[in-house]
């Protein structure tokens, strides 16, 4: 007991070492409060002060030469100051803390402080699926909200992550590392960090991304701690866990009739899909992104390659029956173009087709589909690669149950691809209009949504 309590002593004393910038700022404001108890006091004709109060006339008369009786609210003066060094002292103290510890936002410590308590006051919103699309996405509601979880689908078997599956056993780690840099605060940092290719020996492209998830992956033995240590490392506005922890391989029956295994091969593979599975088919979901699911305000399923990033997640047992279970709404984003190989000739119904097909009638209880423009030399490179934007149906989407919305959701550049805050605008406003009426107030209690959301894009 004596030993715990000494090193209780000893820690308290760590504040009083030399070079902390600590210890005269909190003096500062300890004389603060001396001032600010004085001047009170002064101000009740405190008897005890009558004399500080003297002196400090004498002290006016002796600057000023005057010898006329100076009437001056001493009491105020001293009260005044006490609350100024008291001030200054805590406000020193305190940057002299923050900026130890976040020293690159120095000069914005107020900032940080206000946005990452405001974030984290925000609804809690779950966002399925693989690929560029969702980490788009994620890059857009982490300036709404610091409560997102991304379920990525591990079933990718080509390319780096492809490799380190083969070789080390591991969950394919691309689009895990995509979320990642997508959800950090420093994310320009971590996307160079993170995205760095090596183009020679044998790392030849392999990403310094998914080498440093596999190694954690090896050193903590399982690959969510692995995911965990680097959010801890580098400040994730959010948690992102695999749909599932067991090696899977992603099959395809077309309608012709052929079998195909593999994600790569059922991308490039030419026919139309008529369904997909996991094999093997009882694979188990991570029981965080169980929890989280039961907890969420909304979930979002997409954008992303319909086969291949989004239905691959809903295929893994318990995950499909944990969404149909809870009351959060459940909103699909359609892409906005179609894919070769994928969903070539589909409308926004048949997307929704393909995933009532796969999870059952009433899965989705909203469509999100855009009707942005796509620049002229833009869509004639599209057409040529044999994709063009998906029509929308609303009423034929409407009549499988789901209520359909649409926005302008394309964003400007040499690809065609979501624009992030656009689509995050718009999916919290989907939340406000799909929720009930008594959790609707609770969210706009614990969140100021309106003033972002009245702001264009």
């Amino acid at each position: 007991m004596k030993s715990k309590k000494h090193e209780g002593l000893l820690r308290y004393l760590k504040w009083l070492y030399p070079n902390l910038n600590v210890k005269r700022w909190f003096l500062l404001a300890v004389f603060g409060i001396f001032l600010f108890a004085t001047g009170f006091s002064v101000m009740n004709d405190g008897v005890a002060i009558g004399y500080a109060e003297l002196q400090l006339r004498e002290l006016i008369y002796r600057v000023t030469g005057s010898t006329q009786h100076i009437a001056i609210p001493t009491g105020a003066v001293i009260s005044v100051l006490g609350i100024a060094a008291i001030i200054i002292g805590f406000k020193r103290m305190l940057y002299s803390i923050i900026s130890s510890v976040l020293p690159d936002n120095e000069g914005r410590i107020v900032d940080v402080i206000y946005t990452r308590n405001h974030l984290l006051r925000g609804p809690k919103i779950v966002v399925v699926g693989g690929g560029t699309g969702l980490s788009s996405l994620l890059r857009g509601l982490k300036q709404y909200t610091c409560n997102l979880t991304a379920i990525v689908t591990v079933s990718d078997d080509g390319g780096s992550s492809g490799k380190l599956r083969d070789e080390l056993g591991i969950q394919p780690p691309g689009d895990v590392r995509n979320c990642l840099v997508a959800l950090a605060d420093t994310e320009d940092i971590m996307e160079t960090l993170f995205s760095y290719r090596f183009e020679g020996g044998a790392l030849k492209g392999h990403s310094l991304g998914n080498l440093l998830l596999a190694g954690l992956t090896d050193t903590f033995g399982d690959f969510q701690k692995g995911i965990e240590q680097v959010s801890k490392v580098f400040a994730i506005r959010g948690k992102v866990f695999p749909s599932t922890l067991d090696q899977v391989v992603l099959i395809a029956d077309l309608e012709d009739g052929k079998r195909v295994e593999g994600e790569t091969s059922v991308r490039v593979t030419e026919g139309k899909i008529h369904r997909v599975y996991l094999e093997p088919s009882d694979c188990q979901p991570v029981p965080e992104a169980l929890q989280a699911l039961e907890e969420a305000d909304l979930i979002v399923l997409g954008p992303g390659s319909l086969y291949t990033s989004v239905l691959p997640n809903l295929l893994v047992v318990g995950l499909r029956e944990k969404i149909r279970e809870v009351k959060a709404p459940c909103v699909y984003v359609c892409n906005v173009m179609t894919e070769k190989g994928e969903t070539d000739g589909y409308r926004v119904s048949d997307h929704l087709k393909a995933v009532l097909d796969h999870c059952g009638p009433g899965f989705v209880d909203a469509v999100l589909a855009t009707k942005g423009k796509i620049n002229e030399p833009l869509l004639k490179r599209y057409i040529a690669e044999e994709a063009v934007p998906v029509i929308t149906d609303p009423k034929e989407v409407e009549q499988m149950g789901a209520k359909y919305y649409e926005a302008n959701l394309v964003q400007a550049g040499n690809v065609v691809r979501h624009d992030p805050d656009r689509l995050a605008k718009e999916l919290i406003r989907l939340l406000f209009r799909l929720k009930p009426m008594g959790e609707r107030i609770a969210l706009v209690d614990s969140y100021l949504l309106t003033r972002k959301l009245g702001k264009d894009s």
